[in-house]
């Protein structure tokens, strides 16, 4: 018999044997507590309520009403799936089962038993067989075996066979034991099944085994875990909201773009509906940027090796970027993963001088990015991508002059896109780690103070966040609030010392004397990728007038009668440059409107006898059931209007 000491929360010593269990201890402080435990934990690993404790350490109990006891509950019942799946089942392959923020989820492979993986159709079942276990209340135990005894219990099973050989030789292996069913598993675990009472299935995807594209297709099949039914509830309609949000399935559905294999994973394919809001979009920043005394450029998207090696980027980003192409001269080439550089050498081709400052230079610059392809994901994660990229030249006394201009500029982009939740992050270095951050304390303490007393001017809360500033400057992160409930940096304005060193930039002062200036990096919208899938899922697909692929169909109650009057209403508007068309099917009238909705195009124009007579239009708005009949001209004035004012509602 072993002995190990706890450090109990309250600080004291507590000598236990490896008979005791955590279920012991929580009944020896109180009744009330050991029903409310889930778990008990020993520095950072988990011990099941019933098992024996092996080490020790600081010993605490989780309870339900904690946080974490929730990820405990999630991960249970991805367990509880597993074994429900096994049953119905018998030669799935299972891979991994996590909790995750919604809920959990488990990697399957059924194709060893027939051609077709789990249906969302077998949800039923499946989840009644899982209650079934529930019921039967399987005591959850996790132990230690050794290598080869692991072997032996997965040996059917290819995946969790894969992940034991790559275990490190020293590492324990654990697995997790309820009723007949055996997994690998680390622990932290409810302790029973009993405690899972309220689940439920929610979809099915595909997943790339351990997240890479040449490992085999699984099917992952999702689900939610709560404590209570009601949650469950909520969860569920969360999830439901959140799918019918997310820009893939809008994508598919609108037909804005798509990506394949055949293309390659991450480069998606813009349709012209998606490249019609991508360039609406493009024309409208570079307007803006125009207006505020940007001056845009256009720069390779391939570059020397050794510009970003001069610019730290080598260096410091090196996993990020795509290898080096050899030329086979002695040349290396690399596919920008950063558009500085570039403007750096634009800022640098001539002499400049104080009088040019602040030099604003700006560009719709494609860079790309070395993604694993298991975190590839639609518009949102890519490997090409082209950035709203701006890059200010100013002098020391210009810093938070031109900070606050930048600023407003961006809040500006966001009030006529009708982005409203969002909150301001000022990212400092780590003054800890010299290996990330450029060893330069004066410079740190000096640039982290302008930035903070620009917002501090200019009257806007902020949170402060140490170890979020890039590599060469502190930066102002602008945070917002996704539609699918997470939280993206949208916009950055980042205040750089170090590369107009690195490439030895200067500038003739008023003096006539040599100076160093200082850039400001700054992104206004972000990549047009992920600002698109941003938008789409921000308007759920009903994207405003102005911005919207099809902004006007024009349906004739009669082909034969009213198609002439139809084409000739769709013609005037789009050589007034908007966006429409003409119905040319011969179906019911109460389908092609309903068809219109459904698409979410903006306007509907129906044309019948009256409309002809009077030279007018019936119009109908998306998301409204009333009609309004009203002249060509009247119509073209409130879509002029509607266009003009970003599709807002002016006062």
């Amino acid at each position: 018999m072993s002995e190990f000491t706890l450090i109990m929360p309250d600080g004291a010593e507590k000598v236990v044997d490896d008979t005791t269990t955590p279920l012991e201890i929580a009944k020896s402080i109180s009744p009330s507590l050991a029903k409310k435990s889930v778990s008990g934990k020993i520095g950072d690993r988990y011990v099941g309520m019933n098992e024996p404790i092996r080490f020790g350490g600081e010993f605490k109990l989780i309870t339900k009403d904690e946080d974490e006891a929730l990820d405990l509950l999630r991960h249970s019942t991805a367990h509880l799936l597993a074994q429900a799946l096994r049953h119905l089942h018998p030669q799935i392959h299972l891979g991994v089962g996590p909790f995750i923020a919604e809920g959990f989820y488990y990697d399957t492979d059924d194709s060893a038993e027939s051609d077709k993986q789990v249906s969302t159709d077998e949800f039923p079942a499946i989840e009644a067989e899982m209650k079934k276990i529930v019921e039967a209340d399987y005591p959850i135990i996790n132990r230690p075996v050794s290598r080869q005894e692991a072997l032996d219990i997965f040996k059917d099973d290819p995946y969790k066979t894969e992940l034991i050989n790559d275990l490190p030789e020293d590492e324990e292996i654990t697995i997790a034991e309820q009723g007949d069913y055996i997994d690998l598993d680390r622990g932290g675990l409810v302790p029973s099944t009993g405690w899972i009472k309220h689940f439920a299935l929610t979809s099915v995807a595909g997943a790339y085994w351990r997240g890479k594209s040449d490992n085999p297709m699984m099917q992952r099949i999702y689900g939610a875990s709560e404590w209570t039914a009601e949650r469950v509830e909520e969860q569920v309609k969360a999830i439901e909201e959140r799918r019918e949000r997310d820009h893939r399935t809008i994508g598919r559905d609108m037909d804005l773009f798509f990506t394949s294999q055949e293309v390659g994973a991450g480069l998606p394919v813009w349709l012209p509906n998606g490249a019609t809001i991508r360039r609406t979009v493009e024309r409208y920043v570079v307007d803006k940027e125009l207006s505020r005394g940007y001056q845009h450029v256009y720069t390779p998207v391939i570059s020397n090796l050794n510009l970003y090696k001069t610019s730290g980027h080598w260096d410091h980003y090196r996993d990020d970027m795509f290898p080096p192409m050899d030329m086979g001269d002695g040349e290396m080439l690399e596919l920008r993963p950063m558009n500085c550089p570039s403007h750096i050498m634009v800022y640098k081709h001539k002499p400049r001088s104080y009088r040019e400052l602040p030099l604003r230079i700006a560009e719709l610059g494609m860079m790309h990015r070395y993604e694993k392809s298991g975190a590839l994901t639609g518009l949102s994660r890519v490997r090409e991508m082209t950035l709203n990229d701006g890059h200010t030249f100013v002098a020391q006394d210009q810093i938070e002059d031109e900070f606050k201009k930048i600023l407003q500029l961006i809040m500006d982009v966001y009030e006529d896109f009708n982005i409203k939740d969002y909150r301001f992050r000022l990212s400092y270095r780590d003054p800890q780690n010299t290996e990330k951050y450029f060893d330069n304390d004066e410079m740190w303490e000096t640039s982290q103070a302008q930035l903070k007393r620009a917002m501090d001017d200019m009257g806007l809360e902020y949170f402060e966040a140490e170890g979020e500033a890039a590599f060469y400057g502190p930066k102002l992160d602008i945070q917002t609030k996704t539609a699918l409930g997470g939280e993206e940096t949208m916009s950055t304005i980042q205040l750089d010392f170090l590369l107009p060193e690195k490439f030895e930039l200067e500038y003739v002062g008023s003096d006539g004397q040599m100076h160093r200036p200082v850039m400001l990096h700054r992104g206004i919208v972000g990549t047009m990728e992920r600002f698109t899938a941003y938008l789409t899922e921000m308007y759920k697909g009903a994207f405003p007038t102005w911005l919207a692929p099809q902004q006007v169909k024009v349906i004739p109650v009669s082909q034969e009668t009213h198609a002439a009057y139809a084409q000739e209403v769709a013609s005037k508007l789009i050589a007034k440059q908007y966006r429409a068309t003409t119905e040319m099917r011969s179906e019911k009238m109460g389908y092609l409107i309903r068809d219109a909705q459904t698409k979410k195009i903006p306007y509907t124009l129906v044309i019948g006898d009256k409309e002809v007579a009077d030279n007018t239009v019936t119009v109908r708005k998306f998301g409204e059931e009333n009609t309004q009949t009203m002249t060509f001209e009247e119509f073209e004035n409130m879509l002029a209007s509607d266009v003009a004012h970003y599709s807002r509602v002016e006062a």
